[in-house]
């Protein structure tokens, strides 16, 4: 009969296991999904604003020699990404594509001017950042004119807000029903333990000494469910490069590594807090209020 209900006993413990290993997993499984997204989400907007390039309109009496020390100094600067020079050729070419005839024919000499193209770092690309590079290339003794598209920079930049802004709530909101379905997992799973806990507290035991083991057990929970949910990551992230190779995930190495590394931080984090309250909340109750 003893032999009955001890092994009763461990099936129902290994049940409770496994459903707050299957919480953790799922929860966690939300919350990579969702960093993912907001990590990426850095990255595409960075790549949308690396697109952006300020044209520098040179003078018609800038030499080679001056041309080639000016691209120079650009390339090195903090800001560049890129340096594209078109020569007025170029330029005309291209114009007389876009609008499908050749305007040369019509004017008799190219109007247009030899030009620089800038393809700025996306720190710089704000109207702030721009603007001041505008000012201080206009004031440069080979430029005649600084051009760029500054609805576009303004647009970007506040949509790009607004987008981070909402990432940041949905993340917090995330994150808070992550904190509450583990705790509730592991507070369940705890409140079976509930009589075990109180008499080791009446032989003598201290609170630190009763919460070691079940803070320990609930760890390794956690870094089960995490493995489970990062292998789901994996299997999602694959499905989707498959699918979307120009996002690039799978060999975005440094995404991934924040990915697992925030995975498996969340999991010890919310573990170690949840069980260390719920132990503490049983250890803080009267004996006969542990039967409510």
């Amino acid at each position: 009969m003893a032999s009955s209900f001890d092994s009763y006993q461990k099936r129902r413990l290994q049940s409770s296991y496994v459903s707050v290993v299957i919480s953790i997993a799922l929860v966690l499984f939300m919350v990579g999904v969702l960093g993912l997204v907001v990590l990426k989400s850095t990255k595409v907007a960075n790549h949308f604003k690396e697109k952006v390039a300020m044209t520098l309109f040179l003078k018609d009496d800038v030499t080679k020699k001056q041309l080639e020390g000016f691209r120079a100094s650009l390339i090195k600067e903090p800001f560049t990404k890129k340096v594209i020079y078109i020569t007025k050729k170029e330029a005309a070419k291209a114009y007389s594509k876009d609008i499908g005839e050749d305007f040369l024919k019509f004017l008799g000499k190219n109007p247009l001017k030899n030009g620089i193209d800038i393809y700025i770092n996306a720190d710089f690309v704000t109207p702030k950042k721009m603007t001041e590079l505008e000012n201080e290339f206009s004031k440069n003794a080979f430029v005649s004119e600084v051009s760029y598209d500054k609805p576009l920079i303004q647009l970007l930049t506040k949509n790009i807000k607004r987008i981070s802004f909402w990432l940041l709530v949905l993340s917090g909101f995330f994150g808070l029903v992550a904190i509450i379905l583990i705790n509730s997992s592991i507070r369940l799973s705890i409140y079976s333990k509930r009589f075990n806990i109180k008499t080791m507290q009446m032989v003598g035991a201290t609170k630190r000494f009763i919460r070691k083991p079940f803070i320990w057990q609930s760890i390794k929970l956690g870094f089960l469910g995490a493995f489970v949910a990062l292998l789901s990551l994996a299997g999602l992230i694959y499905y989707v490069d498959a699918y979307l190779p120009a996002l690039d995930l799978i060999k975005d190495y440094i995404t991934l590594g924040y990915l697992v590394g925030g995975v498996l931080i969340a999991a010890f984090i919310i573990t170690w807090l949840s069980t260390y309250f719920a132990t503490q909340r049983f250890l803080n109750l009267q004996t006969d209020e542990l039967y409510y």
